[in-house]
C-alpha cells in the first residue's frame, strides 16, 4: 500500500507544488464549494496513479489544489463509495494520499437522511460521533506501521475543539446547526422504513453511505477530523413519500450557501 501511496503523491507533487494543510471531501450536491477556492491545479482522478474514479451523479471526480482564506488545501470534488464496487481500502486511498501531501486537518461533508424526528430537510448537522458496524472497516487487513497503530482509539472520532469552533462560527453567522450521531450503511439502496426505525433505536440521528470509513482512516493516521451532514431527506416519513437521488441533490443545493459560509470560515480559523 505504501508504494501506491507514494506513487500517487509523487505524481500530484510533480504537477502542482501546493503543500496543503487542510483536506476536504465534498459530498453529493456540494460541489459548488469549489467556486470559493482560488484554484491552482485541478487533477482528474483518472490521471492519478491508483486512484479510483467516481461514478456517482453529483460527484465531479477531480482533485483540486488551491487556497481559501489564507489556507492551502486539497479538495476532493467527488468521493468514492463501497457500493460502487470498490474495496473499503480503495474508498479511503485518497485520504491516505492527503496525509502524505501534508494535511493537518480533514473536513468531511455528506448528504444524509434525517432519522431523529426533529431533523428536517435542509438542516445542517455537525457529526459528533458515528456508528460503523454496518459498513466494512477500512483498516481490515495488514496494518502499515507508517500509517498508524494496529488498534486505533475511536473515543473521539470528531475533534471536540473543531466542533466547538464550528458552533461559534454558526452563532456568529446566525445559522442554525444541529448536532448528532451519523450511522454509515453500504447503500446504494435507501433504507426501508423498518431500517430507519432500527437506526433510530440504536442511537443514530442521521444515516448515509460515506464519511465513516474516511474518518476512521484519518484517525488511524492521527489527523483531526470535522464532519457535517446536510439533511436532504427524512427517513421516518409518510407512507407514500419515496426518496430519489435527484431530490437528494436538489436539497443539498438548497442548503449549500449556509454550508459554504460555515466551511469557508472554519478553514480560515484553523
Amino acid at each position: 500500500m505504501m508504494e501506491k501511496i507514494r506513487e500517487a503523491v509523487a505524481y500530484i507533487q510533480s504537477v502542482c507544488d501546493v503543500q496543503p494543510s487542510v483536506g476536504i471531501v465534498l459530498g453529493s450536491g456540494l460541489g459548488s464549494f469549489t467556486k470559493q477556492i482560488k484554484i491552482i491545479k485541478e487533477i482528474p482522478y483518472a490521471d492519478i496513479p491508483h486512484f479510483p474514479v467516481s461514478t456517482v451523479e453529483g460527484h465531479s471526480g477531480k482533485l483540486i489544489l488551491g487556497e481559501l482564506n489564507g489556507k492551502k488545501l486539497v479538495a476532493m470534488a467527488g468521493r468514492f463509495h463501497y457500493y460502487e464496487g470498490y474495496s473499503a481500502q480503495q474508498v479511503v486511498f485518497p485520504i491516505r494520499v492527503m496525509k502524505f501531501l501534508g494535511i493537518q486537518t480533514l473536513l468531511l461533508s455528506n448528504a444524509a437522511g434525517g432519522v431523529e424526528p426533529s431533523l428536517k430537510v435542509g438542516d445542517l448537522m455537525i457529526i459528533n460521533d458515528h456508528i460503523s458496524q454496518l459498513v466494512p472497516n477500512p483498516l481490515i487487513g495488514k496494518n502499515e506501521k507508517e500509517l498508524g497503530t494496529r488498534f486505533p482509539d475511536m473515543s473521539e472520532p470528531y475533534k471536540k475543539g473543531l466542533i466547538s469552533l464550528m458552533k461559534k462560527i454558526a452563532v456568529e453567522n446566525g445559522i442554525d446547526v444541529k448536532e448528532g450521531v451519523y450511522v454509515a450503511v453500504t447503500g446504494p439502496t435507501f433504507e426501508t422504513r423498518a431500517e430507519y426505525k432500527m437506526i433510530l433505536a440504536m442511537g443514530g440521528d442521521a444515516v448515509g453511505m460515506s464519511t465513516v470509513p474516511e474518518a476512521i482512516t484519518a484517525v488511524h493516521m492521527g489527523i483531526p477530523v470535522f464532519a457535517m451532514s446536510v439533511i436532504t431527506d427524512v427517513g421516518i416519513r409518510d407512507e407514500e413519500n419515496a426518496i430519489t437521488h435527484e431530490e437528494v441533490l436538489e436539497a443539498a443545493k438548497a442548503a449549500e450557501p449556509n454550508f459554504i459560509r460555515l466551511f469557508s470560515e472554519l478553514i480560515g480559523r484553523l
